[in-house]
């Protein structure tokens, strides 16, 4: 009977594939538990670090003093293709003291942006005026655009005290359109939806004061006024 050819010499690279195959599983087994292990440890951490970053923000345009409720969990949702015009539920943070509402601080986005969208922070006291109004990310070119930031201007914080009705809608806009806000050198687009956004919101919450504030936690839809 002819011998069988290559057995021999084959059947130790095949156990040497195995070996190594089980080698690298055994790896890819304890790489990966590792991680798991690493984040589980670090989820808290990073998801208090997120939240003291937020309650920051939100410090910077209602002061702890003014408010009795966790700002943090008292949110509502809101759904609005009319005013704010966002491609996602919009988180508002109700501030209370002694369970009457204090005011009320929109996550809203400008989305015209020159970048893209600019993530904004708007605070409305209960009587209709801004608290004030912080970006929290955008995208806009670094020297020009980025002058939104209060961390490079303070043109952000003129929003406080602001109204509807102060200015009047017809100066809710940069100066070289006949408004009342300094746009910035080179870079007007960027400030003009800053400003539109903000007004949206304003526009928003004299809409759906009464709703804002309900108790109810159900995502909610605007009303045309």
């Amino acid at each position: 009977m002819a011998p069988s050819l290559g057995t021999s010499s084959t059947t130790p690279i095949i156990k040497n594939m195995a070996r190594s195959a089980i080698l690298l599983g055994l790896f890819a087994f304890v790489g990966t538990a590792i991680v798991v292990f690493t984040f589980k440890g670090t989820e808290k951490q990073i998801l208090e670090s997120e939240k003291q970053y937020l309650l920051k923000k939100l410090h910077a345009l209602i002061k702890p003093e003014e408010y009795d409720n966790d700002l943090y969990t008292d949110t509502i949702l809101i759904n609005d293709n009319f005013l704010l015009k966002t491609p996602q539920p919009v988180t508002v943070y109700r501030a209370r003291l002694a369970g009457k509402p204090v005011a009320a601080i929109f996550t809203t986005y400008a989305l015209d942006g020159y970048n893209g969208t600019i993530k904004i922070l708007v605070g409305i006291h209960e009587n209709g005026s801004v608290t004030g109004a912080r970006i929290i990310a955008h995208r806009e070119t670094p020297g020009l655009g980025d002058a939104i930031d209060e961390n490079k201007s303070n043109w952000i914080t003129l929003f406080a005290g602001k109204t509807l009705t102060t200015p009047d809608i017809r100066h809710w806009r940069v100066k070289k359109e006949g408004g009342v806000f300094d746009q910035f050198t080179g870079a007007t687009i960027t400030p003009r939806a800053v400003i539109k956004a903000i007004h949206n919101a304003l526009l928003y919450f004299n809409n759906n004061k009464k709703l804002l504030f309900s108790t109810e936690n159900e995502p909610m839809k605007a009303t045309r006024s």
